[in-house]
């Protein structure tokens, strides 16, 4: 489509994009929109969190985006209507406050058909789009690396493909008659899903290469025989400020919804002269939508790779028991669970917390995961967190003193691909090398049986 500066499209100048195609649902360059945010309330569908906790997420994530928020309500719903998944009477109470506060854009949290909203933007008058479409812009704007950008446009391609039909409809109008038969609509659809769905296979193709790539670099790192230590929480619970603390690096620090959406990885030394990596995640999030799903877990495996999983949770966050199962749910079916890799739950945020929010999730932990309360921003107990993460990573392996005479130098390699190396220095008679080699429990029956003659006993 053919934009003129001079001649904007109505909605561009509101500051609102209806049909831009895949890179933006919201038009940067205007003025921020004045946006209405909706929160159905689902009579027969349970949830985990409070309405009040839903309605607040919703807020959050639309701060995330250049959106003016005029008004934000939950309605409840008794049964979702096919047409316009929330009643006649609350879509018209909308309508009258589009109408009224000069409304631009209603975000609705939650996942509306095609049909849906097209129908909620003709009875409206506004713009509408769901949490889907909201949490797609965010990505949109926050991914910075290749492998980020190419999954969050392959997303918004899939996304956009099922509602080219309301796309064009509203364009029809700016084109005029082009003489195909069936109409130009028709004829600009079928051109626009070829043209969506070559990209959709170009991009594709492009991510298997970068996942190709980076399967790779996960195996080289595993030959480097430094614990790897993953920071998972949901979103906003302050993973990267506590990942900068542990680390001294300078990942992205900001009180908003996703502010981190690609993994950042650093090495540190700690007080016991062990060597770490410490990897930081994207912040997960309840209802993510579908065709994020892929992208989302796939910077998540990183963490299956972990010798220690650290779950950061927001403990200030009156729903924060929610927001941590939300996570373990995900945890698990990535196959990363307590009983597969040692986990401590670090509760930050404490000198926000209420204490009587704190006594009671203390109450509440039945696990044997241990527990840590800290604040990532004053620094309250990271001491503590680091003296526990040196525990953890030593109850999970063992250090042995092999002596290697050189005609069995050849061995060394498996030392360092399978354990930590700590030390290495000449015996007294020069004629063998001692290592001192840190080695995890699942690989010590290998190593015994591989080094058991050259064991040097405590």
């Amino acid at each position: 489509m053919n934009k003129s500066k001079d001649n904007p499209l109505p909605e561009q100048q509101e500051g609102v994009e209806f049909a831009r195609g895949p890179k933006a649902f919201v038009d940067r360059r205007a003025a921020p929109t004045r946006a209405m945010l909706v929160t159905p309330d689902i009579t027969k569908q349970p949830n985990r969190r409070t309405i009040d906790a839903r309605k607040a997420e919703f807020e959050g994530l639309a701060e995330a985006i250049n959106l003016v928020v005029v008004q934000s309500i939950i309605v409840s719903v008794r049964e979702i209507k096919p047409a316009t998944f929330i009643g006649g009477g609350h879509v018209e109470a909308i309508a009258e406050t589009v109408r009224d506060e000069k409304i631009k854009l209603v975000l609705l949290d939650c996942q509306l058909s095609p049909i849906q909203q097209r129908n909620l933007e003709k009875q409206v008058g506004a713009k509408v789009l769901d949490r889907t479409a909201l949490i797609l812009e965010i990505f949109g704007e926050r991914a910075a690396t290749r492998e980020g950008v190419l999954q969050v446009e392959l997303a918004h391609l899939n996304y956009q493909k099922g509602r080219l039909v309301r796309s064009w409809t509203h364009l029809e109008r700016q084109r005029g008659g082009l003489g195909f038969v069936g109409g130009p609509g028709e004829t600009q659809i079928e051109a626009d899903r070829r043209q969506l769905q070559e990209r959709i296979t170009l991009l594709t193709q492009r991510l298997n290469k970068v996942k190709k790539t980076r399967t790779e670099q996960r195996k080289a790192r595993k030959v480097v025989p430094h614990p790897i230590i993953s920071l998972v929480g949901y979103t906003n619970a302050g993973k990267s400020t506590l990942f900068n603390c542990l680390t001294g690096a300078s990942a992205e620090e900001a009180d908003m919804l996703f502010a981190t959406l690609d993994t950042t990885v650093r090495r540190r030394i700690l007080p016991h002269k062990r060597e770490v990596v410490f990897s930081d995640t994207v912040g997960f999030i309840a209802d993510l939508p579908t065709d994020l799903v892929a992208a989302f877990r796939s910077t998540l495996e990183e963490v299956t790779d972990a010798h220690l999983v650290l779950h950061v949770r927001d403990v200030s966050n009156p729903d924060h028991l929610a927001q941590a199962q939300d996570v373990a749910d995900v945890l698990k079916d990535l196959g990363v669970t307590p009983e597969d890799v040692p986990f401590i739950e670090v509760w930050n945020k404490i000198d926000q917390a209420d204490e009587g929010l704190l006594e009671q999730a203390r109450a509440q932990h039945k696990s044997d995961v241990p527990v840590v309360e800290v604040s990532a921003v004053t620094g309250q107990n990271i001491d503590k967190l680091i003296s526990m993460i040196e525990e953890k990573l030593a109850e999970n392996s063992r250090v042995q003193r092999v002596i290697l005479p050189h005609e069995a130098a050849g061995k060394a390699h498996w030392l360092f691909e399978n354990g930590e190396v700590i030390d290495q220095s000449s015996s007294d008679d020069e004629l063998s090398i001692v290592y001192q080699v840190r080695i995890p429990k699942n690989k010590m029956s290998g190593f015994l049986e591989e080094f058991g003659p050259y064991v040097l006993m405590h």
